[in-house]
């Protein structure tokens, strides 16, 4: 499962906006819009896919990271945004502390199996200090993009 086989560099921001939950996923669904990822006339449903999934409780996994996801017929298989908000944003995580690095994760319903196995390979990074390092040292999308596959690259490694 790789990573970056599913990420458009376009839909990743080195600079999120947004200072709110909502808008968090409002920013990552226009990521993938702008990257022509997803259609314009599919974003509310989107957003309501992704709303709907923090309601149950948020995908606030601590260490300042969330991954949040969800499943729709809008999309054709799996598809990620990256965005990175240096201040942080309340996101309801679990440890309580503000969220940094979010991983916008989108499937379609029959890619159940594909879901599950590119949220654990994320989980499983995303655990990695010097990983989520790399990231908060990123100064753009292309520096995301990278540190990505360089863990990649490490994972084929070992």
């Amino acid at each position: 499962m790789i990573i970056t086989g599913h990420l458009n560099i376009k839909a990743i921001s080195a600079n999120l906006k947004a200072t709110t939950k909502q808008k968090v996923l409002e920013e990552l669904t226009e990521l993938l819009i702008d990257a022509n990822e997803i259609k314009e006339q599919d974003r509310d449903e989107i957003i309501k896919v992704l709303s709907a999934r923090e309601s149950i409780g948020s995908t606030g996994i601590g260490y300042g990271v969330a991954i949040p996801h969800g499943k729709s017929q809008a999309i054709e298989t799996v598809m990620l945004a990256i965005g990175y908000s240096k201040e942080g944003i309340n996101f309801d995580s679990i440890d309580g502390k503000p969220v940094n690095l979010f991983f916008l994760l989108l499937t379609s319903p029959e890619h159940g199996q594909l879901h599950l196995k590119l949220l654990a390979r994320l989980s499983r990074f995303l655990k990695d200090r010097f990983f989520r390092e790399s990231l908060l040292k990123a100064k753009t999308e292309e520096d995301i993009y990278k540190a990505i596959e360089n863990r990649e690259k490490k994972d084929k490694s070992q």
